[in-house]
C-alpha cells in the first residue's frame, strides 16, 4: 500500500466513512423524488429503490473487500469517490431522460407489471453504479485504519458508528432541509459536491491525479449549471405557472386556455382544477356535488362539509358557490399545496384548511358533518390507512344522522377484484346505503354512502328544488346514472390492505388500453409510422 501522509490521520478516514454514509441515504431519498413524478411515491416504488440500493451496496462491499486485499492502493478508493460524485451530479441532468426512455421502450414491450419493471430498470441504470462505488468505501477503509489485531474491533466499530451517524443525518437533512428549500436537483449536487471535495482533499494533499481531478471538477460544474437552470421534470411543458417540491410531493401548476391545473407526483394526473369560466368543472367534482343534495343541505341551518384530501379546494369552493350558507373546511397534509391554493386557485378565505393527515384529524375532533368527501387517492398512491374498514367506520361516526360520505375513486375498471371492488365492499360493510356513479369520459367513479334514508331517492326528490340550471341538469344526470351497490366478499383492514398492488393492476390495464392504438401502428408501419402518428 502506498504511504500517504493524510492517511495517518484516522479522523480523515472516519470523515470519509461519515460522508459516504450520508451520501448513500441522500441519494436514496433523492431517488424517490426523482421517480415520484413519473411512477408515483407508492410503497412499491420505495421497495424497488431500497432493494436496488441494497443490491448495489452488497456488491460494492464484496468487490471493495476483494480489491482492498488484492491491491490496497488508496488512490483507487478516492478515484472511485470522484467517479461516484460526478455520476451523482449527472443524475438531475440525465436521469429524467433515462426514465422516459425506459418507460417508452417498456410500454410497447410488456403488458403486465409496467410500474415495477420501469422503476426497477430506472433504478438499476441510474443509481446502482454510484452506490456500488460507495459500497466499496467501508471495506477499503478497514484496510487503511486497522493497525493491528489488538484494536481492530474498536477501529471497525468506530467506522461503523461514523457511517451510521452519517446515514442518519443523510436521512433527515434532504427530507426536512435541502429538498423543501432548494429542490431535488440541488440536493444531488450538494451531496455530490461533498464527495468531490473529500476526494480532492486527498489528491491535493498527495499531489497526484491532478488532471483527473480537474476533469471531474469541470464535469461537476457543467452538471451543476445545466441541472440548476434546466431542472424541470416536465421539460416538455411550456405553460407551467409553478413547478416545485414540498416535503411530501412534487408539485406542478399548469395553465391551460380553460383552466389552471394542479398535478402532484404523477405528471399526467389532475389533482385539482380551477375553471377560468364560471360554472361547473366538467370533472368528477360535478358528480360529487350530488352528496350535499342527498344530505339536503339546502334545507338545513348551518350545514357543514369536510374534505379529506383538500388539494386546492375545488370541491369546497364549488359547494360554497352552489349551496349558499354551507360551511366548508378541509384537511390537507401538504401545507405547500394550501399555499398554492391561495396563490393560483382562488381558494375562498373563509374555507378553513388544517394541515394534517385526514385520518389523524378525524381522531382528534368530535364534530359531525353533513357531508364528508374522501378525495385522498392519487392513482396508485392510495394511503392504506384511509382505505380500511376502521377508517370508514371513523368517517361514519363523524357524519350527522342523515349525512353522506362521497369517495372519489379514480382508477375505474371492470376487471373482477379490482381496487374499486375492494374499496366499495369495504365501505358497504360499514354503510347500509351505498350507490356508485361513473363519471363519463374519465376513469373516475363516485361512491355515495349514508346511514339514513335512501340517497338515490333523496337526490331525485331534491332535484326539483335546485334553481341553478347547470347544477340541476348535472344532478339529473347523476341521478340517472346512480347504481345501488351490492356488497361483495372483499375487505380492506388496517392489518391487510394491499392497495398498491391492486392499484398497479389497474394501471397496467389502463396503460395497455391507451397504447393499443400505437402498438398497432408500430406493428404495421414501424418506428417511422409511429413518429408520424404524433
Amino acid at each position: 500500500m502506498k504511504e500517504r501522509k493524510i492517511l495517518k490521520n484516522k479522523y480523515y478516514l472516519f470523515l470519509t466513512e461519515f460522508f459516504s454514509g450520508m451520501a448513500v441515504m441522500a441519494v436514496e431519498l433523492g431517488a424517490s423524488r426523482l421517480l415520484a413524478p413519473y411512477f408515483s411515491s407508492s410503497q412499491i416504488v420505495w421497495t424497488i429503490i431500497i432493494g436496488t440500493i441494497m443490491i448495489a451496496m452488497a456488491l460494492g462491499n464484496i468487490w471493495g473487500g476483494r480489491m482492498a486485499d488484492k491491491n490496497p492502493n488508496p488512490d483507487k478508493l478516492y478515484i472511485r469517490l470522484l467517479i461516484a460524485a460526478v455520476w451523482i451530479a449527472a443524475i438531475p441532468v440525465l436521469g429524467k431522460y433515462v426514465i422516459l426512455g425506459i418507460s417508452a421502450a417498456l410500454v410497447f414491450t410488456i403488458s403486465t407489471n409496467f410500474l415495477i419493471w420501469a422503476a426497477f430498470l430506472a433504478c438499476m441504470i441510474i443509481f446502482v453504479f454510484p452506490l456500488f462505488l460507495l459500497g466499496t468505501v467501508t471495506p477499503s477503509l478497514v484496510k487503511y485504519t486497522v493497525d493491528n489485531l489488538d484494536n481492530n474491533g474498536k477501529t471497525v466499530g468506530t467506522l461503523g458508528a461514523f457511517n451510521t451517524i452519517g446515514s442518519i443525518i443523510g436521512t433527515f437533512l434532504p427530507t426536512f432541509v435541502t429538498i423543501p428549500a432548494v429542490g431535488t436537483s440541488v440536493t444531488f449536487f450538494i451531496f455530490s459536491g461533498i464527495l468531490l471535495v473529500l476526494a480532492l482533499i486527498y489528491f491535493i494533499s498527495s499531489r497526484t491525479k491532478m488532471i483527473k481531478c480537474l476533469i471531474c471538477v469541470a464535469l461537476f460544474l457543467v452538471c451543476s449549471i445545466f441541472g440548476t437552470f434546466f431542472n424541470s421534470f416536465a421539460f416538455w411543458e411550456k405553460s407551467l405557472l409553478y413547478e416545485g417540491e414540498s416535503i411530501y410531493n412534487y408539485l406542478q401548476v399548469k395553465d391551460t386556455p380553460d383552466s389552471v391545473i394542479l398535478s402532484t407526483n404523477v405528471l399526467f394526473g389532475v389533482q385539482s382544477v380551477l375553471m377560468k369560466q364560471e360554472g361547473l368543472t366538467g370533472m368528477y367534482y360535478d358528480y360529487a356535488l350530488a352528496a350535499p343534495v342527498m344530505a339536503d343541505v339546502m334545507e338545513k341551518e348551518d350545514p357543514s362539509i369536510l374534505v379529506l384530501g383538500m388539494g386546492t379546494g375545488t370541491f369546497a369552493a364549488q359547494c360554497e358557490k352552489y349551496f349558499p350558507g354551507v360551511s366548508a373546511e378541509g384537511v390537507e397534509i401538504d401545507q405547500k399545496i394550501t399555499d398554492l391554493a391561495h396563490t393560483y386557485f382562488k381558494l375562498p378565505e373563509d374555507v378553513t384548511v388544517t394541515t394534517y393527515d385526514g385520518r389523524a384529524y378525524l381522531q382528534a375532533v368530535d364534530k359531525k358533518y353533513d357531508v364528508i368527501m374522501v378525495d385522498a387517492y392519487q392513482d396508485i398512491t392510495i394511503p392504506f390507512q384511509m382505505s380500511s374498514v376502521e377508517f370508514f367506520t371513523m368517517v361514519k361516526e363523524h357524519l350527522t344522522e342523515d349525512g353522506i360520505m362521497v369517495v372519489n375513486m379514480n382508477m375505474h375498471t371492470e376487471e373482477e377484484g379490482n381496487i374499486n371492488d375492494y374499496l366499495s365492499d369495504t365501505i358497504a360493510s360499514v354503510f347500509p346505503q351505498v350507490y356508485t356513479a361513473d363519471v363519463p369520459n374519465t376513469t373516475n367513479r363516485e361512491l355515495f354512502a349514508g346511514t339514513g334514508s335512501d340517497p338515490s331517492k333523496e337526490l331525485k326528490e331534491a332535484v326539483g328544488q335546485i334553481r341553478d340550471s347547470q347544477l340541476k341538469a348535472m344532478m339529473t344526470e347523476v341521478s340517472a346514472g346512480l347504481t345501488r351497490y351490492e356488497k361483495g366478499p372483499y375487505l380492506l383492514t388496517d392489518d391487510q390492505a394491499p392497495v398498491e398492488l391492486l392499484g398497479m393492476q389497474v394501471i397496467d390495464s389502463l396503460i395497455q388500453d391507451e397504447v393499443t392504438y400505437y402498438k398497432d401502428i408500430f406493428q404495421r408501419e414501424g418506428i417511422q409510422g409511429l413518429l408520424n402518428s404524433f
